[in-house]
This record gives structure tokens, C-alpha cells and sequence, in this order.
């Protein structure tokens, strides 16, 4: 099945875009678009491989980093092609099944990405009110089942979503927001009432990402009332320092979600090229910044990656040195 398509015309396309208003640059639009797309591949790639290699990181913490890694990593691909065809080969028209898909993937990695939010609140939780049964209830079966557990959280609550979708009577060209399809900019100006379909997205929303995030509030709350009992400030300071990384990913991820979300839903009249924006940052902000803040703010994973860095380099000096001796 083609995902793009330039000729036909039929009721099941939609029309993709990237920027309304600033079609024509959209190649100078590409040049940060693609960096920031290799630097989320790059980055992410290189975390889950140094976590897979690096056996001291085989540790609770580090394993729900590599499924955080993972859901950015595959939300990346996701929407990878849809965005660099339009903006390089202005690629817009996507067909109605392609968009089911993809929809089904931006959706199903953007929720998997705040259960594990909210299991590595839970990760720090323990570490630092329970540093004694840490070990003990975090075992590798146990990390196992969290996350065969949200990912079949997914599946569950989205499917509906989509089945809904089959009911809807589009418009013959129905031309999108975003260079990808997004469940409200797709019930948007449809022929059919959109409320049924709006309200369970909204509910899909609030239930998924709002009990995650409820959990994440909750968790700090018990850690913060956990840190201010220790009388050593030395002690709080370290004990705060290892939630830098998780509120920061938090906070990247949360804002730009919410705002994307209600700015379709309840704030109609918003310039389409303002929604272009956030749907970008969305899309990119996480993926882009996640890596970077880990590998700054995580001695263990820094360090790691100097290590394979520095093995590589010393490799590459020893295959010229042999290369240089039979020459």
C-alpha cells in the first residue's frame, strides 16, 4: 500500500500540511526539521544501545529509560516520513487506511510514552521513600510485567478510538493541520456529528494521560515530604538531583501535549499555522530533548557512552595501524 500518493482524488484521502501559509520555504523549513529528527534517532539509538551493552546498567531505573528511549524512538519513526514528504516532495495526500495507521501509532507511543513517565515516578518513588524494598519489588519479572501490562493498557483503550473513526462521513479532500494525522484534527469539519468521536478522544485523553499524570503529582508530593525529614542538606540536595532528568522529561512532554490537545478541542478559531507549531514541538520537543538531558545530568550514562566512544576510537586506530603494517 502507498502512503503517499500525488494523483488520486478519491473521498478516503486526506490532505497533509506542513506550515499553511509558508509552502514556499518549506525546503528551508526541512534543514532544522531533519536535524532535529537525526539528533532524536541518534540520541535515543545510542541510549538503548549503551543500556543493552553496559551490564551496571542493567538496573530498574536504566530499563524504564530504555522503554522511555524506545516510545520516543518509535514515535520518531512514526512520523518521519509522512513530515519529510511533505516538506520535500510536498507528498501530501495520504489515504484514509494509511492515516488509520499512523494515527494508531502516534496516539498508542504518545500514551505508552506517559506510562512510563509515570512508572519512573514510581521508580523514584521507591528509591528514595523505600530505599530498602527497592530491590526487592523491582525485580527484572516484575519490570517485565509493568510493561507488558501498559502496552496491552494501549492497545485496549485506542482500539475503540479507531473503530469509531469507520462512522464518520469525511469530506472529499479533507485537509489536515499537521504533516501526520492526529485524531482531533481528523473529526474536525466533518460531514457527521463529531461529538461522539471528540468526547472519546477527550476521554481517551484525560483518562490515559490524566491518571498518569495524577500518579507522577502524587509520587513527588510522598518524595518531597520524604526529602524535607532528612536533616542533612547534602542528603536533600542529592535526593532531589536523581528527579532532575524525570521532571524535566516530564515537563517537556506534558505542556505541549495538553496545549496541542485543547487547542484543537476547544480553541476552534487558533490559526492553523499555530497548530502546526505545537504539533512540531509535540512531536519533536521530547524525543529531541530527552537524550540530551540523560546523557548531561546521568554520570552513569555520560560515562558510558565516553567508554564505547573511546573503544571505538582506540578500534579505529588499531585497524589503521595493522592496515599501515601490511602496506
Amino acid at each position: 500500500m502507498m502512503i503517499f500518493n500525488n494523483t488520486t482524488s478519491s473521498p478516503s484521502t486526506f490532505l497533509l500540511t506542513a506550515f499553511p501559509g509558508l509552502e514556499l520555504a518549506h525546503v528551508w523549513i526541512s534543514i532544522p526539521v531533519c536535524c532535529l529528527y537525526i539528533i532524536a534517532l541518534l540520541g535515543n539509538t545510542m541510549i538503548l544501545f549503551v543500556i543493552f551493552v553496559k551490564q551496571r546498567l542493567h538496573k530498574p531505573m536504566y530499563y524504564f529509560l530504555s522503554m522511555l528511549s524506545a516510545a520516543d524512538l518509535c514515535l520518531t519513526i512514526t512520523t518521519l516520513p509522512t513530515v519529510l514528504g511533505v516538506l520535500w516532495f510536498h507528498a501530501q495526500e495520504i489515504s484514509f487506511k494509511a492515516c488509520l495507521i499512523q494515527m494508531f501509532f502516534v496516539h498508542a507511543f504518545s500514551f505508552l510514552e506517559s506510562s512510563v513517565l509515570a512508572i519512573m515516578a514510581f521508580d523514584r518513588f521507591m528509591a528514595i521513600c523505600n530505599p530498602l524494598k527497592y530491590a526487592t519489588v523491582l525485580k527484572d519479572m516484575m519490570i517485565m510485567v509493568i510493561g507488558l501490562f501498559i502496552c496491552v493498557r494501549q492497545l485496549i483503550f485506542i482500539f475503540p478510538m479507531l473503530l469509531a473513526l469507520k462512522t464518520i462521513s469525511f469530506q472529499e479532500r479533507k485537509e489536515l493541520s499537521h504533516p501526520f494525522c492526529y485524531h482531533p484534527d481528523i473529526i474536525r469539519d466533518t460531514y457527521s456529528n463529531p461529538w461522539i468521536n471528540s468526547f472519546l478522544g477527550l476521554f481517551l485523553q484525560l483518562y490515559m494521560t490524566g491518571t498518569d499524570l495524577m500518579f507522577i503529582l502524587v509520587s513527588y508530593v510522598l518524595i518531597i515530604r520524604a526529602v524535607l525529614s532528612i536533616m542533612a542538606p547534602k542528603k536533600q540536595k542529592k535526593a532531589l538531583n536523581t528527579c532532575v532528568c524525570h521532571i524535566c522529561a516530564v515537563t517537556i512532554f506534558y505542556v505541549p501535549m495538553i496545549s496541542l490537545s485543547f487547542t484543537h478541542r476547544l480553541l476552534s478559531s487558533t490559526p492553523r499555522v499555530i497548530c502546526s507549531i505545537l504539533a512540531n514541538v509535540y512531536l519533536l520537543l521530547p524525543p529531541v530533548v530527552n537524550p540530551i538531558i540523560y546523557s548531561l545530568k546521568t554520570r552513569t550514562i555520560r560515562q558510558a557512552m565516553l567508554q564505547l566512544l573511546q573503544t571505538k576510537c582506540s578500534w579505529s586506530r588499531n585497524v589503521r595501524g595493522l592496515r599501515g603494517s601490511w602496506d
